[in-house]
């Protein structure tokens, strides 16, 4: 059952709107729908026009739909704060560094590992199973395909750290005949398990989705050729591609968006052509910025057709048949269950 839906592309393109959209269109349907945003520019506050910050939030107008950013700095130093003893003691039982020098080498950050703790905070957050749809709005292209292949450069790290340990753990035995177990192996273990959950969740195609958006401009279509070929080198499902921007035909009227049309063909064409793979959706060019959660329920990149298969809500809250139909709801702020 898909748990998991991931927005991304080039930064620009529409996808913070898109994944709002099929957030609260999902929610609409009868899905407890958890949005996210691992951006650091975060612009789901402007998106659903009401304050969104790093504790979650349910979304004004909207039942079954709450809003988070997610703020990998602030994780980061949560897990500092959390484990720096026990990075301390790895690198003071396997290394020549000194005191001072494992201190400052902690206050640097480590590249890469804030990301990574908020991408682990979103698995921690599904295993508690409060919702049943996760939707995540990525980072642009460049930073989304880093934190993808972020989790197996950690293990790589964790992999050195292990050995450390193990060599320390082999002359303690040696010399007290007994094997001692602390709390920087099991630091060691928890890190293991909680990239190796990162790791099963994106390769896991019933689970975890990712929707490409891009837009019919030459540099935005090179970017999303560079990231459906990494997504599949990565292994992580790719099925569904939102065209985002569309000129529509039917302004023969006025001269600047005839000359827009035109222009938006041959990019069109080989949108057609260079992902024929994937089922592609087009969103037309709207005259005005996209805010607020009645605009957003209007946006035709409507997700229920293609999810619905793959979709169960429970109990009470199963998704109408009619997958067409918006079902109107308000309703004031709402403390997570």
């Amino acid at each position: 059952m898909l748990k998991l839906i991931l927005f991304g592309g080039k930064g620009g393109v529409g996808k913070t709107t898109c994944a709002s959209a099929a957030a609260v269109q999902l929610a609409d349907a009868g899905m407890r729908t958890l949005l996210l945003s691992s951006d650091p520019a975060h612009s789901l506050s402007d998106c659903l026009e009401q304050e969104v910050g790093p504790e979650i939030t349910p979304v004004d107008g909207v039942r079954g739909l709450w809003a988070v950013e997610i703020s990998a700095e602030k994780l980061y130093l949560e897990f500092r704060e959390e484990h720096g003893e026990e990075i301390s003691r790895i690198l003071e039982t396997g290394t020549y560094l000194d005191a001072e020098d494992i201190t400052g080498l902690l206050s640097l950050p480590i590249p890469g590992l804030d990301e990574v703790m908020g991408f682990k905070e979103l698995v921690d957050l599904m295993e508690k199973e409060e919702y049943d749809l996760y939707v995540l709005d990525t980072a642009p292209t460049g930073h989304a395909l880093r934190l993808l292949a972020l989790p197996e450069v950690l293990d790589q790290w964790i992999r050195i750290l292990a050995r450390i340990r193990y060599k320390y753990q082999y002359v303690v035995s040696r010399l007290s005949g007994k094997q001692v177990r602390e709390a920087a192996d099991d630091f060691l273990f928890s890190m293991k398990r909680a990239l190796k959950k990162v790791h099963a969740l994106l390769r896991d195609p019933d689970r975890c989705e990712f929707v490409v958006v891009t837009a019919p401009e030459a540099m935005v279509i090179a970017e999303t050729r560079r990231l459906t070929k990494a997504l599949a080198t990565f292994g992580i499902a790719v099925n569904h591609l939102i065209v985002n921007r569309v000129i529509s035909s039917d302004h023969r009227d006025c001269l600047f968006c005839y000359e827009r049309w035109q222009g938006q063909r041959g990019d069109l064409q080989e949108i057609e052509a260079s992902f024929s793979a994937y089922t592609r959706f087009k969103i037309l060019e709207l005259p005005r910025q996209l805010r607020g959660v009645k605009m957003l329920r209007d946006l035709p990149c409507a997700p229920l057709p293609w999810l619905a298969g793959s979709l169960r809500p429970r109990g009470e809250r199963a998704a109408r048949k009619t997958m067409g139909a918006r079902r109107q709801r308000t309703g004031g702020i709402r403390r997570k269950p």
